[in-house]
């Protein structure tokens, strides 16, 4: 059956209209993007098939281009209008994040940093660099490694300091394996850091590390350390 022949309480648009989009299914919120259907399937019926050929909603979004323009009812042109939707979305949460202190707003940073780093296959180190009152100067990937190692080089991350005219920062990084436990690597890392900065009166506030749908603070679990080793160079496993 054809959507237009479904009662408007029942069409994802004018459901989404009157009710909010909270109260769309994955299913419906997918059936609007996709707009129509195909030769027998309408865009519901197709939004339900790739959601259960690629295990769900965040799978489907997460597709490579080739992976997502072989799907039927899906093509180059379709692959693009999600990219910009998904963009749009990221930066939608920087623009909440740069308003006020980030420390009066836990929940926000950690939707921002899972938001950038939680479905890369390979592991990203970065930073928040934040002025005197803690609030965003700037957001910048710092390192890329492997899918379990990145180089972690503290005169990098001190240049960039200097260069944002940082006062605070708030580290990050993920584990593509999905597990955000800390390492001791992930510790001795923090340490070397924390040191380098201490040389020019930068404070680091936190260490977030972004795994699978949850975010772990160093600093929550009392590992954020005070004093540390003298900085250089090293690799978090």
């Amino acid at each position: 059956m054809r959507i237009t022949d479904w009662p408007d309480s029942e069409r994802p648009r004018e459901k989404l209209l009157s009710q909010g989009p909270g109260s769309l299914s994955d299913a419906e919120l997918l059936a609007i993007f996709l707009r129509t259907g195909i030769p027998g399937r309408n865009a519901v019926d197709l939004a339900r098939d790739l959601l259960a050929q690629h295990g769900g909603l965040r799978k489907l979004l997460g597709l490579s281009r080739q992976e997502f323009c072989r799907s039927p009812g899906l093509g180059t042109a379709k692959y693009a209008q999600l990219q910009a939707v998904l963009e749009m979305a990221r930066r939608h949460l920087g623009e909440n994040l740069k308003r006020g202190d980030v420390m009066s707003q836990p929940e926000t940073v950690r939707r921002f940093l899972q938001s950038q780093l939680r479905d890369q296959p390979f592991e990203i180190f970065a930073c928040l660099y934040l002025d005197n009152r803690h609030r965003v100067i700037e957001f910048r990937e710092l390192f890329r490694g492997t899918i379990d190692q990145a180089a972690v080089h503290p005169r990098e991350v001190v240049r960039n300091a200097i260069a944002c005219n940082a006062a605070a920062v708030i580290f990050c990084h993920n584990h593509p394996s999905g597990i955000a436990e800390p390492s001791a690597a992930d510790e001795v890392i923090t340490c070397q850091l924390v040191q380098a900065l201490a040389l020019i009166s930068v404070r680091v506030l936190d260490h977030l590390i972004v795994g699978d749908g949850i975010c772990v603070s160093l600093a929550e679990r009392g590992l954020l350390p005070a004093v540390c080793p003298p900085a250089g160079e090293t690799h978090r496993g």
